[in-house]
């Protein structure tokens, strides 16, 4: 399957709950971009990428967990353009591979497993060194294309022609928001949603990818940031942590919408959208877009975990 993709499209939602908040709801689907690679991973990938080619890399190494959106795409990506990739997961190797993991080797990526307290050095240079000495040249991504390289590509998924009130979109690295915040005209807000638990650390991360990326030099839409903030509390017990209401919501939402959701993180996301609209937190009038960040291909492993815990 080619490289390939379709463009995103901008969906309405026609939705009680935003009705009578007066509240006008769309959804960017870039879900919908590439069968494998799609959503934000593609544009956090897509300069690491360049960079890799030019630079004459043959191997990729990027970081992950077992069910990382990130491996998968990194791995299908890496195979449809030529590179050999190496992923370095988060904890003990488990068998049977979850469908993340065998899609992942399936794309002839190589996986290796470090400890948990090993897998928390991941962005220091001595881990860097040990995997170089391990693996020899390879170009290295760092967990969800969290750099400067993936805050580019990022900078590039809102565009002028979308004049909404609002960005909404789950955050994990941040990564996405950051690039969004620098997309942002005059008027514009994203509100991120931490799928993690305690997030608000990434308000920390998001200032400083945007002071490192506005003193690099790389292009950008605008020389400041727009406005930016972050709601905390709707990560559901942290990452990858989901609940029979979290469950019903996104089904029900994809039932009455034909939008399905990935439970780990939009899921998350449109479960606060519209928890806010019922709260009444968006002035009458205002319009809102809720971005799709791909990962549906997480759900089958989750579901498969949470069958297994139901028979025990």
């Amino acid at each position: 399957m080619p490289l390939i993709f379709i463009p995103p499209f901008v969906q309405q939602i026609n939705s009680k709950i935003a009705r009578e908040a007066g509240v006008n709801l769309s959804v960017l689907r870039l879900d919908v971009m590439h069968p494998w690679v799609n959503g934000n991973k593609w544009f956090k990938l897509k300069y690491n990428l360049l960079e890799a080619k030019q630079k004459n890399f043959t191997r990729l190494l990027t970081f992950g967990g077992a069910y990382s959106n990130h491996i998968y795409a990194t791995a299908a990506a890496g195979n449809l353009l030529g590179f050999h990739s190496i992923g370095v997961i988060r904890g003990e190797e488990n068998l049977p591979l979850n469908p993340t993991l065998s899609f992942a080797v399936q794309q002839g990526m190589e996986l290796v497993y470090l400890s948990r307290q090993m897998y928390r050095q991941r962005n220091t240079a001595g881990l860097d060194e040990y995997l170089r000495q391990r693996f020899g040249e390879v170009f290295i991504i760092p967990e969800g294309g969290n750099n400067l390289n993936g805050v580019r590509g990022c900078t590039e998924i809102i565009s002028e022609a979308m004049p909404f009130d609002y960005i909404c979109l789950a955050c994990g690295t941040a990564t996405t928001l950051a690039g969004i915040a620098l997309s942002l005209h005059e008027g514009q807000k994203a509100i991120g949603f931490p799928v993690l638990k305690n997030g608000g650390f990434l308000g920390e991360e998001i200032e400083n990818l945007l002071t490192n990326y506005l003193a690099s030099g790389l292009p950008t839409p605008y020389n400041s940031p727009g406005d930016w903030e972050l709601m905390c509390d709707r990560h559901f017990g942290g990452y990858a942590k989901v609940n029979q209401e979290l469950l019903q919501f996104s089904r029900e939402f994809s039932e009455t919408h034909g939008v399905p959701l990935d439970y780990v993180y939009t899921a998350k996301m449109f479960y606060g959208v519209m928890d806010l609209l019922q709260q009444g937190f968006f002035a009458k009038g205002k319009s809102l877009l809720l971005v799709h960040t791909g990962g549906l291909q997480g759900n089958v492993g989750i579901e498969q975990r949470l069958q297994r815990f139901s028979k025990i």
